[in-house]
């Protein structure tokens, strides 16, 4: 081995060293700091992931590799699918994790697994299922970077809006032509420089993401559902403790146009056209509804008077002969599906059932208020 090729080598070592290091180090305070948010936890799953790929992408890997390098096989494998839930807890408030997310990263790890152990390094097996693997990480990928645009306009949460358009670079510039080069080009045939390359774009990744993670003030990045406010303070998310007071003629005139002129019900109403007919610039609305009154999203911020307008009508004897779909659609629903979505999360019911009953429900399950009126 020459000298040139050693000190490659040990750059190459030091390198994927200090991404593993930083990677383990967010996963470690996401834990301490954020123990009950799911986002948290999956976001410490995905650097450790990211910590194993890096070991298991760096040059003398042995192949086949040893049994004991198996756990790092599996959580490099499986870590696209932990990117794309990731980002669904991160973006999409309130995920539930189900059985078939399981099932799915259990598949792409032990793809990995197959291709690693189980058949020969140059068979045509081995390439398939290379391939196979490479094509399912493209797509979960792909899936990862659309939950990340998906609503990124209705997002209030200035730190996660921003977040978003970082994910999407880093993923864009790194995780995408990274499988599609190895599409292009089995790992064998790539240049010499290749792996101090992908080294370096490691750490450069590591760093710049783990930079809004670890901030102080990101609390509420990772909560589930900001807190309500009460009757006599506005509620301020944690991580500003500073923020003023929204004025309350500001408030008047959001209340006025939600609850007298119904605006909640004007299709394709966006948080700008609102801002238009309060006359105030669009961040100054995003910060009111999200540190003044307590909301995470827009169009959830919406639905919440959508809800209450549906659940009144239902509960109303003399709106029997309405379809529920009229109900839904005269609220400001687009289509039935999301509807019942949203109204089963918020009520616990279906409407139907809402409606034969009456409306009886749980004190906690009332109609909701200005302040209150998320739904998830």
């Amino acid at each position: 081995m020459s000298v040139e090729t050693t000190g490659l080598s040990a750059l190459d070592l030091g390198l994927r060293s200090g991404a593993v290091l930083l990677v383990l180090l967010v996963a470690a305070l996401l834990l301490r700091e954020h123990p009950r948010s799911t986002a948290a936890r999956l976001g410490a799953l995905f650097a450790a992931g990211a910590a194993a790929h890096a070991l298991c992408s760096m040059p003398g890997f042995a192949s086949p590799p040893a049994a004991w390098q198996a756990p790092l096989i599996v959580l490099s494998g499986g870590n696209p699918v932990v990117f794309w839930l990731f980002a669904q807890a991160l973006f999409r408030d309130g995920l539930r994790l189900q059985v078939g997310h399981g099932v799915a990263w259990a598949a792409l790890a032990g793809l990995s697994l197959v291709g690693c152990y189980l058949l020969p390094a140059h068979g045509d097996e081995a390439h398939a299922i290379g391939a196979a693997y490479r094509v399912a990480n493209l797509v979960f990928t792909l899936l990862a970077l659309a939950e990340a645009l998906r609503s990124w306009r209705a997002d209030l949460v200035e730190r996660r809006r921003r977040l978003r358009l970082l994910v999407v670079g880093m993923a864009g510039a790194y995780a995408v032509p990274n499988v599609l080069v190895q599409l292009a080009m089995p790992p064998a045939q790539l240049p010499a420089g290749a792996a101090l390359f992908d080294a370096a774009s490691l750490l450069v990744v590591a760093l710049v993401i783990a930079w809004p993670l670890l901030r102080a003030h990101s609390a509420d990045l990772f909560a589930e559902r900001m807190p309500a406010p009460t009757a006599d303070r506005v509620a301020k998310p944690p991580s500003e403790p500073k923020a003023e007071a929204p004025d309350p003629a500001d408030v008047a005139a959001l209340e006025r146009l939600m609850r007298v002129d119904h605006v909640y019900r004007e299709e394709g109403l966006t948080i700008g056209a609102l801002a238009a007919r309060l006359g105030m610039p669009e961040y100054k609305l995003r910060r009111l509804i999200n540190q003044g009154l307590g909301h995470r999203n827009f169009t959830r911020f919406l639905n919440g008077y959508r809800l209450a307008e549906t659940q009144a009508a239902l509960a109303d004897p003399a709106c029997d002969d309405v379809p529920v779909l009229t109900i839904a659609m005269d609220a400001g629903f687009q289509s039935l599906g999301p509807f019942n979505r949203a109204f089963k999360s918020e009520t616990g019911l279906t409407p139907s059932e809402f409606r034969r009953l009456r409306g009886r429900l749980p004190a906690d399950k009332s109609a909701p208020v200005l302040a209150d009126s998320e739904i998830g």
